[in-house]
C-alpha cells in the first residue's frame, strides 16, 4: 500500500454449483478465476468453506488453496473462513503449516466457529452448533500452541493430546496472521483488544463507521504499538458482492439474477436439510437471509446494502464511498450464483484495469 488513500482489494469466492454433475467443470473454473485474480491486480484470494450442497463447490478450501498456491507467486491466499468447530486442531495446524511453506509464506488464516445458518453442516460431521464457539476456542488455542510450542501437552474439554513437536513449522513466524470473522459489536471490540485482524460481514454502508469505531476502541485498549494499531485498522476488511459490466443496466440484471439463484439455493437447502429443532438466532436474521421475506425483496436489499455494481466508473465511486466510511480493505465476491465463467473473468478484468488503479 502507498499513500493515505491507498486501498487493498481481495477477490472472494463463494462458487456455487447447480448440481453434482456440474461440480468438475465448476471447480476448474474456480481455479482459473482464483489464479486470474493475481493477473488482474488483486492483493488477496479469499476462499470460503461450505459443505454438502454445492454452496461452495470445492467444500474444503485447503487442498483447493494448494493448487492456487502452486499456480500463483505474489498474491496472498486467505480463508474466509475455515469452520474451526469441524476440524481437528493438530491435523489443521499441520495442513496450514505445510500450505504456508508451499506458498512461501503467503497464507492468511481466517477463522470462524462455523456457519450461523446451515445446521446441516454440523450434523454432517456428527455435531451440533450449540458448543461450536467452545470448540472453536479450544481448536484455535491448540493450533496456535502447536505452531509455537514444543513439546505440546493439552488437556481440554474436547481434546487431550501430547506431541513432541509440530513439523513443518509455518514459514511465517511465529505463524500466519489469524483473521476473525466478526458480526456482533462485542466481538469487533474484543478483536481490537486482542490485536486480531478482522473480516466484517456484508453490513450496510451506514453501519461501517460505528463498527470501525468499536474496533478502534478495542485497539486502544490493546498494548500494541501505534504503528501496529494503524496497520490493523487499515487491514479491517469489508465484504461486498461486486460486479462490473458494460452498462449499469447489464450489471444490475446479471447480479440480480445471480443473487436470486444464490438466495433460492441457500433458503431451500436450509428448509430441506436443517433439523426441525434448529432456529437461527434472531440477531443473525436480515432481509437477505430471512425466509419470510420474498426473494425479490431479499435480492433488492442485497443490491442496495451489500453490493458494488455497475460500470467501472460507478463501482469506483462506490468504493470511494466505502473509503469515506473508513474502510481501506474490500473483499470483492465476484463469483456467485451461477454467473457464467466468462462474465466473471470480464468483470474481474474491468475491476483490475479501471477500478483498482484509482485507489493505489
Amino acid at each position: 500500500m502507498s499513500g493515505p488513500g491507498a486501498m487493498t482489494f481481495g477477490w472472494l469466492t463463494l462458487g456455487q454449483s447447480p448440481g453434482a454433475d456440474a461440480d468438475y467443470a465448476a471447480i476448474r473454473e474456480q481455479v482459473a478465476q482464483a489464479c486470474f485474480a493475481e493477473a488482474a491486480g488483486f492483493d488477496g484470494i479469499w476462499l470460503t468453506e461450505h459443505n454438502f450442497t454445492g454452496e461452495s463447490v470445492y467444500c474444503d478450501p485447503i487442498p483447493f488453496a494448494s493448487v492456487v498456491a502452486a499456480r500463483t507467486s505474489r498474491i496472498r491466499i486467505g480463508f474466509a473462513v475455515i469452520q474451526l468447530a469441524l476440524r481437528h486442531p493438530i491435523r489443521l495446524a499441520t495442513q496450514l503449516a505445510l500450505l504456508d511453506n508451499l506458498s512461501d509464506g503467503r497464507l492468511d488464516v481466517g477463522v470462524g466457529h462455523g456457519t450461523n445458518y446451515n445446521e446441516y453442516e454440523f450434523v454432517g460431521y456428527g455435531l451440533r452448533s450449540e458448543d461450536s464457539r467452545e470448540r472453536m476456542a479450544e481448536t484455535l488455542e491448540v493450533m496456535v500452541r502447536a505452531w509455537t510450542e514444543a513439546p505440546l501437552v493439552h488437556h481440554g474439554k474436547f481434546y487431550r493430546l501430547s506431541l513432541p513437536e509440530l513439523r513443518p513449522r509455518p514459514r511465517q513466524r511465529p505463524h500466519p496472521p489469524i483473521w476473525r470473522a466478526v458480526s456482533s459489536a462485542d466481538s469487533v471490540r474484543e478483536c481490537g483488544r486482542l490485536g486480531a485482524p478482522i473480516l466484517i460481514a456484508r453490513i450496510p454502508l451506514a453501519r461501517i463507521p460505528e463498527r470501525l469505531a468499536l474496533y478502534e476502541a478495542g485497539l486502544a485498549d490493546s498494548r500494541l504499538e501505534a504503528a501496529t494499531r494503524q496497520r490493523l485498522r487499515a487491514q479491517a476488511a469489508v465484504w461486498r458482492f461486486v460486479h462490473v459490466a458494460e452498462s449499469q443496466r447489464q450489471a444490475e440484471d446479471e447480479l440480480a439474477a445471480a443473487l436470486l439463484t444464490t438466495r433460492r439455493h441457500a433458503i431451500h437447502a436450509r428448509q430441506t436439510h436443517n433439523p426441525a429443532d434448529f432456529q437461527v438466532p434472531s440477531s443473525r436474521v436480515n432481509p437477505w437471509n430471512d425466509p419470510r421475506v420474498s426473494h425479490e425483496d431479499g435480492v433488492r436489499y442485497s443490491l442496495e446494502h451489500s453490493a458494488l455494481y455497475g460500470t467501472a466508473e460507478r463501482v469506483a465511486d462506490q468504493v470511494a464511498e466505502l473509503r469515506t466510511a473508513g474502510a481501506h480493505h474490500v473483499l470483492c465476491q465476484m463469483s456467485c450464483g451461477g454467473l457464467p465463467h466468462a462474465t466473471i473473468i470480464e468483470s474481474m478484468r474491468r475491476f483490475g484495469e479501471r477500478v483498482i488503479p484509482r485507489f493505489r
